[in-house]
């Protein structure tokens, strides 16, 4: 345990603008609905509000019809005091496949430059060479790189394994480490050893970020403080819980009085509360909240599955009229990942092992039918694993395919101006430069929209001019 009189209050980044609703109602608050409570959430003394990266740069635009670039300078407006954070995918960007430098660079220098503060940059096979690019641009644009470590379980992941790991990203020039456990699977012991390796490991600052799935993380969040974790990641209660965050008001309440105590008012996390339960409520009525994302599944720690990777999971076997293979393809899951080299399972990893789980399982011979991300993983496209692949599931994917051994992102070739020359049409600011880059189809549709949207104004503008003003 930490020392008692070396404790100091436990910092809170804040989720609900961004993981919270993205793990319980697939990314569908609107800027709109975020703004009105902006200014008392900056009054609150949060280390940082997470609200931006993840998946709601694709969300905004293929659902809500939004430019997230609009959303993120809108919200930098309305926090005057408040660090803004968000998620970034290291090479692959918010992406699904790895970015050239340059794209990778302009993206950071654009998301700093509209208001980003922190840039929490991971990879799904932890490879620390697709997070070069990104800590070096964070580091050159002034913002705060902190590293994210894809936590998991299997004989590779030692305390030794994540004590190197730490030192490592030292050296890189990340000014912290985040404990991104995505499933759930730190449990409240292991939390105090991990948490002091990685004092050991580095002198950076320790954030903890979980996922409630599998019931244990308020109480992992408990012994990470003890143990010397400096901040921790919560979500508002309406939207806490389940396969979101612990709930913000509870770990404020639990240090209350303690050498840990955030100093909030709980009268003013009630107002926020108050204001976003009717968001949940609305949420629940549409059926965009389903139920079953708000219970504990202890299954996450027998498979190691994230939640978003079991619905996936589940509606795919439901298209396949195949629902009752589920315990199958969740007993296949953890055999192909260790196939994969005992890879993390977090976005794209955990919907590529899922996929080839699902795959192997219906078809009734294990790589009988692989998907081009297989064989991109098997060849070493998306980087290094801990582990190394096994050969034989390898040979009959890839065949005599060399697979890589350096840094995918070497091999790309610059590829921003060519981005550029193909979407000149549509481009009214910088960013759209990027948003075309990262979602080529669904930022066509997007500009396409939003072109329509400005005829509509113009008109209506000129049917009131004619009126007041009859020629």
């Amino acid at each position: 345990m930490a020392d008692q009189n070396a404790a100091k209050p436990i910092k809170i980044t804040e989720t609900v603008l961004r993981d919270a609703h993205q793990s319980l109602i697939a990314t569908r608050m609107t800027t709109e609905q975020m703004l009105p409570i902006i200014d008392k959430m900056d009054q609150v003394g949060y280390h940082s509000v997470e609200c931006w990266g993840g998946a709601t740069f694709d969300a905004s635009l293929r659902f809500l019809h939004e430019d997230p670039w609009e959303r993120l300078r809108k919200l930098k407006d309305g926090f005057k005091k408040t660090k803004l954070q968000m998620l970034f995918r290291g090479q692959n960007i918010l992406g699904y496949r790895p970015y050239a430098d340059d794209v990778v660079e302009y993206f950071v220098q654009k998301s700093i430059a509209n208001g980003i503060d922190i840039i929490r940059i991971f990879d799904c096979l932890n490879d620390l060479r697709n997070l070069q690019t990104a800590v070096k641009a964070a580091n050159k644009e002034k913002g705060h790189a902190q590293v994210a470590l894809s936590y998991t379980l299997g004989d590779a992941y030692t305390l030794d394994y994540w004590k190197e790991t730490a030192k490592r990203i030292e050296d890189m020039g990340a000014d912290s480490i985040c404990i991104k456990d995505m499933a759930g699977l730190l449990v409240p012991y292991k939390a105090t050893e991990l948490v002091e390796a990685l004092k050991e490991g580095s002198s950076l600052p320790i954030q903890l970020h979980t996922h409630y799935t599998s019931g244990v993380a308020s109480m992992t969040y408990l012994k990470a403080v003890e143990a010397g974790c400096d901040v921790i990641d919560t979500a508002m209660s309406p939207f806490a819980l389940g396969t979101s965050q612990p709930a913000t008001e509870v770990m404020v309440e639990t240090f209350k009085d303690t050498p840990y105590d955030t100093g909030f008012d709980q009268n003013l996390l009630a107002e926020i509360a108050d204001y976003f339960r009717p968001l949940r409520e609305e949420a629940i009525a549409s059926g965009l909240l389903n139920p079953k994302v708000l219970g504990v599944d202890i299954k996450t720690l027998m498979y190691q599955v994230p939640g978003g990777m079991l619905s996936n999971m589940v509606s795919q076997l439901k298209e396949m009229k195949a629902e009752d293979r589920y315990y199958d393809v969740l007993e296949e899951i953890p055999r192909v990942r260790k196939d994969f080299g005992e890879c993390p399972l977090v976005t794209p990893s955990s919907q590529i092992v899922g996929t080839q789980a699902v795959l192997n399982v219906i078809t009734g011979e294990r790589y009988k039918t692989t998907t081009k991300e297989t064989k991109d993983v098997l060849a070493g496209k998306y980087g290094q694993t801990v582990k190394p692949f096994n050969t034989e599931v390898q040979k009959k994917v890839i065949g005599d395919t060399e697979p890589l051994t350096c840094r995918p992102a070497d091999l790309l070739e610059p590829e921003l101006d060519k981005i550029e020359a193909e979407m000149a049409q549509y481009k009214e600011q910088d960013e759209d430069v990027l948003t075309y880059a990262l979602f080529p189809q669904v930022a066509t549709e997007f500009f396409k929209y939003r072109e329509a949207q400005k005829t509509k104004v113009d008109t209506s503008v000129a049917d009131v001019e004619n009126k007041v003003y009859p020629v």
